[in-house]
Formats: C-alpha cells, sequence, structure tokens
C-alpha cells in the first residue's frame, strides 16, 4: 500500500528515543512499527465492536424470551441443580 499521509504527533524525548531504539533492535524502521501498532489498535476496536454487538443481541434476544414467558425461575433453576448435586453426590 502506498504511503500518501504524514502523521505527526508529539510525545515524550524519551518515550520517542526509547521507541526508536526498540524498533532499531529489531532492524525495522519505526514508522513500520508504528504503522503496525495502528493496525492492531484499529483490529482491537473493530473486534471489540464486534464483540459488544453480539453480545447485546444475545441480551436483548434473552430478555425477549423472557417477555414471551420462556424463563424459568431462578428458585427452579437452583432447586434444580441441588438435586443434580445431591445426585452426583450418592
Amino acid at each position: 500500500m502506498p504511503k500518501e499521509s504524514v502523521f505527526t504527533m508529539k510525545l515524550e524525548s524519551e518515550l520517542r528515543a526509547e521507541f526508536v531504539a526498540e524498533a532499531a533492535a529489531e532492524h525495522r524502521p519505526a514508522s513500520q512499527v508504528a504503522r503496525d501498532l495502528m493496525r492492531e489498535y484499529i483490529q482491537r476496536q473493530r473486534d471489540a465492536r464486534e464483540y459488544q454487538a453480539f453480545l447485546s443481541g444475545k441480551v436483548d434476544a434473552a430478555r425477549e424470551s423472557l417477555r414471551a414467558g420462556h424463563g424459568i425461575d431462578n428458585a427452579d433453576v437452583e432447586a434444580e441443580f441441588d438435586r443434580k448435586r445431591a445426585n452426583a453426590t450418592s
């Protein structure tokens, strides 16, 4: 992909020096490392949004199921697992 834009940022001199030194230790240009970090950040943000949308969909579906009367009362769930635990230890 051709590089057509310039990105300028202000940061502490020590941070810049350490970053450039670490990139040089890997024999990589600091700009390439920065681009890779940007791509990773973009992917993490997209993944987080996708997961949040998935989770919201699951919660909405569960709430709709409860409104439709398909839920099980907590006391019934507790009683069922009490029975299962009792049978497992017998």
